[in-house]
């Protein structure tokens, strides 16, 4: 959930690619800020709580360097403190380390460490890590055996990137179930938690993979080695494809209002060449390795954790009612430590935006010696989820900055109906319907985002309430749930989404007049139903804000503010009313004050369990 930066070069910038790197990670999550850096055989370190622009600010203009590393933290262990922020060193300050992860076992290394004189500065698990290095330091011939040696005694999750004043020229980084990639170019190489750290330098990266380390070297050569099998690894640098203009703010005051403004051009990114209404065929390329296995699946269990998990919901009701397939959907985190019952003729199909989600990754790992079909669905390109897996989608929706995740839910939901209908071999009677349909959502998605001038006036009338509860049925329960998330991640309300029939199983106790509801009443088989859950509401003096579909009248006289979106199929919905929830969230977080983009105590992408 933190981020890495190291560089290392034949020219004199390396604290500037590293600062410029942790600006780029600082949606990761942050709280506060750290470089070390050689300056000859020195190692000079600077750490400050906030942002990397304190850090900046701190360091001046003036500091130059060729092999620098850099953090951005978001805290595991210990408060928010200089002392607590990265790198971290040994005693004579001549090891630093940054770490992203959590060392399982760091308080036994620490009692060890101790009772053999070390001294410890900071309450982070990161800091054993230094000198455990220095420890087998005193006994290996080089640097590099000390660092395998160490990296032997960790448990857990850890990208690591670390300098030695012993060795000026050298940068090394490791991995184990923590994401890092080196970036490869003239004379330099870079390592970061994340492809968008490098790009500014080059696009040219190789993947780490578990139990791999790198020894990265001045003029831009690098050597990786398996430390589990002691095994030099020669893998060839990919290019990465990357639109720099795509990862910017633009003119909007805030990525996460940028990115709901992309809904229209997600939809159509994810069906691109996907679907072809004309002739009523779907195609994805990324099943077609497997088209023989996926026959044979009776069973398919999604895995995924927040957002993701939801996008999940809403596809257990596409693919079961689509292609008949039965689902179930688990919790990542819940997942790895259940022992159910799975056999080969069942799928598991994970589904995360950065492709780097720790508790989906263990997820994909239990199941390694099951033998049954293993199916992502992710946005980065390269991702660990992307590669552990023997098939998949990638959702295209392009960067995704802001914390609170929208239009990854929306090119999710999308290729879940994708695989729904690849998985029906166009028997559904919804086949037809839904491809002209998935069609013709974006320009119906343009139409929800020309309301944003009247989410903007309700979102000001609902910003003051404290607590909020989102109510839905079918399709609309997912997207309650959904809502609910956005709500409370943006703005700090306490918000609950149920499925709206569980009302009077008791969270109907918690409406009063300051207790407002935000109903999901769109066309469905069940909107009746739901017009019965806002009448138990009405009398006991709530307040109802509903989500309709354009032309109901009678949801007009039972809320007390609507909002309206264009017709649509009942399987679709979700893919509608996500953006009017998406900007209502926008608004009410806005209109609090909020830093949007990046709430308080969460991180973009989880990388620890």
């Amino acid at each position: 959930m933190c981020g890495i930066v190291g560089y290392i070069g034949s020219q004199q910038r390396a604290i500037d690619a590293v600062l410029n790197g942790l600006t780029a990670l600082e949606y990761r999550g942050y709280d506060s800020a750290g470089i070390a850096f050689l300056d000859g055989e020195t190692i000079i370190t600077n750490k400050q709580v906030g942002r990397v622009q304190a850090l900046r600010d701190a360091l001046g203009d003036d500091k130059t360097a060729m092999t620098a590393i850099g953090h951005t933290r978001w805290a595991t262990h210990g408060g928010v403190t200089i002392k607590n922020a990265h790198p971290h060193y040994n005693s004579d300050q001549t090891i630093a380390v940054v770490h992203n992860g959590i060392i399982e076992n760091h308080v036994e290394l620490r009692n060890s460490l101790r009772a053999q004189g070390y001294i410890f500065v900071s309450d982070t698990d990161t800091e054993v890590v230094s000198h455990l290095i220095d420890l087998y330091r005193r006994s290996s011939k080089t640097f590099q055996e000390a660092f395998e040696q160490a990296l032997g005694q960790l448990r857990g999750a850890y990208a690591l990137g670390v300098i030695t004043a012993e060795e000026p020229d050298v940068l090394y980084a490791a991995r184990l179930s923590s994401p890092l990639v080196l970036g490869v170019g003239d004379g330099m190489c870079i390592v970061a938690s994340d492809p968008s750290a490098v790009m500014e330098h080059t696009r040219r990266v190789v993947y780490l993979n578990d139990y791999e380390f790198i020894r990265a070297e001045r003029d831009g050569t690098y050597h990786i080695k398996d430390f589990k099998h002691s095994l030099p690894v020669s893998r060839k640098a990919e290019v990465l494809d990357y639109d720099a203009t795509k990862a910017g703010k633009g003119d909007y005051a805030h990525f996460m209002l940028k990115e709901i403004y992309e809904a229209p051009y997600t939809l159509r990114s994810a069906t691109l060449g996907r679907i072809r209404v004309e002739s009523s065929t779907t195609k994805l390329g990324g099943l077609e390795n497997v088209t023989s296995q996926l026959r044979y699946i009776d069973r398919l269990v999604i895995v995924a954790c927040g957002t993701s998990y939801y996008a999940g919901l809403v596809g257990e009701y596409l693919i079961e009612e689509i292609a008949g397939i039965p689902v179930e959907v688990q919790l990542a985190s819940e997942f790895k430590y259940r022992n159910e019952p799975f056999s080969r003729s069942t799928a598991l199909l994970a589904i995360s935006q950065s492709g780097e989600t720790a508790d989906t990754i263990a997820a994909l790992k239990k199941v390694e010696d099951y033998g049954c079909l293993r199916l992502g669905v992710v946005n980065t390109v390269g991702s660990t989820i992307a590669r552990m897996t023997d098939a998949g989608v990638y959702c295209h929706a392009g960067p995704e900055q802001a914390v609170a995740s929208t239009k990854a839910f929306i090119a999710q939901v999308t290729v879940l109906t994708l695989i729904a209908l690849h998985l029906s071999n166009g028997a559904s009677k919804l086949y037809r319907p839904l491809l002209a349909e998935l069609d013709a959502l974006p320009k119906k998605a343009e139409t929800i985002l020309a309301q944003a001038a009247s989410m903007k006036r309700l979102a000001k009338k609902y910003a003051h309430y404290r607590d909020f509860m989102f109510l839905g049925r079918g399709y609309g329960y997912p997207c309650a749930l959904e809502g609910a998330l956005k709500l409370k991640e943006t703005s700090y309300i306490h918000a609950e989404g149920y499925a709206a029939g569980e009302m009077k199983h008791g969270p109907l106790a918690m409406i009063d007049p300051d207790f407002p509801t935000f109903a999901i009443a769109t066309h469905s088989p069940l909107l009746e139903k739901t017009y019965s859950n806002i009448e138990e509401i009405r009398a006991r003096q709530g307040k109802v804000l509903a989500i309709a579909t354009e032309g109901n009248e009678t949801i007009a006289r039972l809320a007390d503010d609507v909002i309206y979106i264009p017709e649509t199929l009942d399987q679709t919905s979700p893919l509608l009313v996500a953006i009017a929830m998406q900007l209502f969230s926008y608004y009410v977080a806005v209109t609090k004050g909020y830093d949007v983009d990046r709430p308080r105590n969460l991180a973009k992408s989880v990388t620890v369990e």
